[in-house]
């Protein structure tokens, strides 16, 4: 099994940079990641495929599956005090469809992700990455400043897209790459095979005596 590498990258990432990463990589993340859920997913899609314009940027950024937890400052800025990622599978219908109208290099999540997305990765020099969840609080302290914040009222926090500037967000395993390679499954096949073979054996022993 080939070993695990670690990358410290920063956003916007290039077609080059990400086709290095590998299922099973470690990324460190600095520079501009933006927060999209549910709505958040469907809203941009719908913004785009209509040929509009987003009032954020995304082409070579990471999208992070998270609804921030927030306060607004003194100063009126805002402060993340939790950041901890959703689960992925809930996006697995429209990624597809995102990652090609958005341009992302780079999606964050925890969970996993389908065949759909793998397929998107593929095709467009993506990958998928995971961040450990339970630990929205060390995610949060990654985060330098919050860029801006957009559709806070109409979505509600959670959902609101979050521009977020961070430093060092990790560490993040690359799950699927740019070749449609997606780890978990490769885990989970494996485990299949070692089931198999404990079930036959366990069979064998137990005819013919």
């Amino acid at each position: 099994m080939a070993v695990s590498r670690v990358y410290r990258l920063s956003t916007p990432l290039s077609g080059d940079e990400v086709r290095r990463l590998e299922a099973g990589d470690t990324v460190y993340l600095s520079g501009l990641v933006f927060t999209a859920r549910d709505a958040a997913h469907r809203r941009i899609i719908e913004i785009l495929e209509s040929g509009g314009e987003l009032p954020f940027p995304t082409r070579g950024l990471a999208v992070y599956h998270a609804g921030p937890v927030a306060r607004r400052r003194g100063d009126g800025g805002w402060e993340i005090l939790a950041a901890g990622p959703t689960t992925s599978a809930r996006m697995e219908p429209v990624e597809p469809d995102f990652i090609r109208l958005t341009g992302v290099r780079m999606v964050i999540g925890k969970g996993g992700m389908g065949p759909g997305t793998a397929e998107a990765c593929r095709r467009y020099g993506a990958v998928y990455a995971v961040f450990t969840g339970g630990a929205a609080v060390l995610a949060a302290q990654a985060v330098e400043k919050v860029e801006a914040v957009y559709w806070l009222e109409e979505l509600g926090m959670a959902e609101a897209v979050w521009l977020l500037r961070v430093r060092d967000f990790g560490p993040l395993t690359v799950v699927i790459d740019t070749w449609g390679r997606n780890l978990y499954d490769e885990v989970m096949a494996r485990v299949r095979e070692r089931l198999e073979e404990l079930l036959g054996g366990t069979g064998d022993s137990g005819r013919g005596s």
